[in-house]
């Protein structure tokens, strides 16, 4: 059994789409995927994406991203929270969880997580061109943090697995230095939007061997205080420099 990770596939890019399709339907059938979210916001695109993943794997394990919250295009007026539970049913329907399970002694553990500015303060600049502040629609009054704190509670405790091995993975960055030291300045600015160091303390206290993460666009794969991070995003078409567009086998059982 193989292990593979991905994220941001953003499947509203239609060449992004194609590469779904194109994907075999029997190399994988003994194989887990780990989706990291940003699918797409259209529930018809995503449901097929989603769809597609499932028949071609034995499993298929999900986070959303913010992209999957989105909610300017829905016909109907719902906010993020309405989205997230349709998300969350048409995961479910399509045979695919986003639920912690232990499989062949790996345990494979989901983390809901958003960005609540403990990687620094967002400027004025990031505050009026960042997407989500107009394509989300939340509870009146919530805040970043108290966003993050919905999704963070409804994590439960990851499963045990003393003598086999534990991969974690979220959408958000669970700390900022997982970012490689390339990254010109100008475009640090977007930090205070890209994860939480809460993320990092549920992330501790499972202790996985591997965490995976998407959200940057930016490839990864460095070991931090004993836990190896990898980010492996499909990311936008344009952006082959620093995405791979491709799965990763990041773990393979005996």
């Amino acid at each position: 059994m193989r292990v593979f990770s991905l994220s941001d596939i953003h499947v509203d890019f239609d060449a992004n789409a194609s590469w779904v399709e194109g994907l075999s339907r029997s190399d994988y059938q003994r194989d887990i995927l780990l989706l990291a979210g940003d699918v797409s916001d259209s529930q018809q695109r995503f449901s097929l994406c989603i769809e597609a993943f499932a028949r071609r794997f034995r499993k298929v394990f999900f986070v959303p991203g913010n992209h999957d919250l989105w909610v300017l295009r829905d016909a109907e007026r719902i906010d993020s929270l309405e989205k997230f539970a349709r998300v969350k049913a048409l995961v479910l329907a399509s045979g695919a969880s986003m639920n912690a399970e232990v499989i062949e002694n790996v345990a494979i553990v989901p983390l809901l997580g958003w960005y609540d500015y403990s990687f620094g303060v967002p400027d004025r600049s990031l505050l009026e061109t960042w997407m989500d502040f107009r394509a989300c629609r939340w509870p009146a009054g919530w805040t970043e943090q108290e966003i993050t704190s919905y999704f963070i509670d409804q994590n439960p405790a990851p499963p045990r697995v003393p003598a086999g091995f534990t991969i974690s993975f979220s959408h958000f960055l669970p700390r900022v230095d997982v970012m490689p030291g390339f990254i010109p300045p100008a475009h640090r600015r977007i930090y205070p939007v890209l994860g939480s160091n809460r993320l990092e303390t549920l992330i501790r206290a499972i202790n996985p061997a591997i965490h995976l993460y998407g959200h940057s666009h930016v490839n990864q794969d460095v070991v931090l205080d004993g836990i190896r991070y990898i980010n492996n995003a499909f990311a936008y078409p344009h952006e082959e420099r620093i995405a791979a567009k491709a799965l990763r086998c990041i773990y393979r059982t005996d």
